[in-house]
């Protein structure tokens, strides 16, 4: 645990990537072997189920403090941090343990089923044992929420250096299902139990923004474009005669998407697709909105069938008749799938995503400007000699999004932020107006500057009109551009409509409130898009 500890310390002190990734490699170097199976399993979001509340949390730290509920709520609303707010509170420890990590883990399992009078005391003589900092991580153990900046890929990437594995075979293996007290730590990053679940994914392929003019990138002969759809990232895995269609986010959703489940029967196994699912009718991409519709829901209707009927337009052949097919190069794995997909006998609900050939960069500029008229986001710049990796490397696929919509809003109520900001209201609600009201339309949280953060603290600590819990309505006088990627109907809103990934363009200091975006203006735009 003391071990455990200091790692979190080191990697919260640093932003540098190298420095978090020496950091890890020294855990694992260091730690017991019990203990890396549970903290891969923490880094990447295998979260065990929690055994205790936090309002039984909150309410035994009280009363072990000593202090008034109220004190506490004005000590977390200016920590940010539920954990940390306990460990803070709670009187100096009487006695110390070396009790390892996965003990711990262990523990707190085993406190499910149990009544609260027994959690109780096992929380209690815990935190009696463990010095802040330990306190702070143990708190985190319950909750399951280490929010420290360890990418999948950081993690991967110490792992490989540490064990001289390569980082492809490792994702893979910590991708697949797993539990920590059933396997070590040699046979996890080996991948000893990844063929055992035969339904698994690779992990993405994923780009970086085109952060510079295409031209840069040299011969556009060299590069294979295709359009970036706005859909969800799948894999659709066909092995032991069944078939698997798992989401970019590691969610297996094959029950949600009927319409592709006839390729169990024209898909050889020891097959795996990377592609996009899409709405599609009549030929033509649906906005994201309608896609929408069809996720997360146990049972599909009929209704929604015909409403938001589903392709999969397919990007990438990942394997082949068994094989990894990662290695080969993009031009390779791009003339196989042609026939893989030839032979489901389906050219309506999987197609290959189409290649844009043109002769120069500025054609392909021309082409992108008019993405919009495809539902698509932009381009995707894939380079022809590139293999397939694990997450991102720079240099070899880019995303070409086109410029985003916006709109000028005006800020009316503003919330503090939690962690690091938790001193600075930096949540904002941002509305247009609809004649002589303001109605909301968005909120948002991100593209302000440090600098700038502080300037709108200050004037809403000044300009604040009413309060309703941590929210304070603000004098509506700073109009902000807000950038997003779509706009759909929406029965939730009380505008109408909803804005997809709202964010803080710029601030306008150079325009007045009466100034902004009307209602009108973002009705007008949604029909445009339909």
């Amino acid at each position: 645990m003391k071990r455990f500890t200091a790692l979190i310390a080191q990697l919260e002190l640093s932003n540098k990537t190298n420095d978090k990734i020496a950091a890890l490699v020294r855990y694992f170097n260091e730690a017991e072997d019990l203990d890396k199976p549970y903290v891969i399993a923490m880094f990447t979001g295998k979260r065990p189920r929690r055994p205790v509340s936090t309002a039984l949390m909150k309410e035994w730290a009280i009363n072990l403090s000593g202090i008034p509920a109220w004190l506490f709520a004005e000590s977390y609303h200016s920590v940010g941090d539920l954990s940390e707010t306990i460990a803070l509170i709670l009187p100096p420890p009487t006695s110390t343990t070396d009790l390892p990590l996965h003990q711990w883990i262990n523990a707190l399992a085993a406190l499910n089923g149990q009544d609260d009078e027994s959690k109780k005391r096992f929380i209690e003589r815990a935190w009696d044992s463990l010095d802040m900092q330990e306190r702070f991580v143990f708190n985190k153990l319950i909750s399951g929420n280490f929010r420290i900046g360890v990418s999948n890929k950081m993690l991967v990437n110490a792992l490989a250096k540490q064990s001289d594995l390569e980082s492809n075979q490792i994702m893979h293996s910590i991708m697949g299902k797993w539990k920590p007290d059933e396997i070590s730590y040699q046979e996890l990053i080996a991948g000893a139990h990844v063929d055992t679940d035969r339904s698994w994914p690779y992990p993405f392929c994923l780009a970086y923004a085109l952060d510079t003019e295409p031209q840069s990138l040299g011969n556009i002969k060299e590069w294979q474009a295709e359009w970036k759809w706005d859909g969800i990232r799948g894999q659709i895995v066909k092995r032991g005669g069944e078939l698997f269609i798992w989401s970019r986010g590691e969610e297996l959703v094959t029950d949600q998407f009927p319409e592709l489940h006839f390729l169990i029967d024209h898909l050889e196994d020891g097959t795996v697709l990377d592609g996009e699912i899409l709405s599609v009718k009549e030929g033509k991409i649906q906005p994201f909105s309608l896609l929408q519709q069809r996720l997360n829901r146990k049972t599909i209707s009929k209704a929604q069938l015909l409403a938001a009927p589903i392709a999969f337009y397919v990007y990438d052949l990942l394997e082949y008749q068994g094989a990894d097919q990662r290695g080969k190069t993009l031009q390779v794995r791009r003339d196989q799938l042609t026939t893989v997909i030839k032979n489901t006998g389906n050219q309506e609900a999987i197609v290959i995503s189409p290649v844009i050939n043109v002769e120069s960069w500025e054609a392909l500029a021309l082409l992108r400007a008019d993405s919009r008229l495809q539902n698509s986001e932009g381009l995707m710049l894939k380079k022809l000699d590139s293999l397939y990796h694990s997450g991102r490397k720079r240099g070899d696929w880019w995303k070409w999004k086109i410029n985003p919509y916006t709109v000028d809003a005006v800020m009316i109520y503003a919330q503090k932020g939690s962690g690091r900001r938790a001193n600075f209201f930096t949540d904002y609600t941002f509305a247009v107006r609809d004649g002589e009201q303001l109605i909301t339309i968005a909120k948002a949280y991100s593209g302000l500057t440090d600098q700038e953060i502080k300037e709108v603290d200050a004037f809403v600590r000044k300009n604040a009109i009413e309060k309703f819990g941590p929210v304070r309505t603000v004098k509506p006088e700073l109009v902000f551009e807000i950038a997003f990627e779509g706009i759909a109907e929406s029965k939730r809103h009380k505008a109408g409509l909803a804005l997809r990934f709202p964010r803080i363009a710029r601030w306008r200091k150079d325009k007045k409130a009466a100034e902004i975006n009307t209602l009108e203006d973002l009705r007008q735009l949604l029909q445009s898009t339909l």
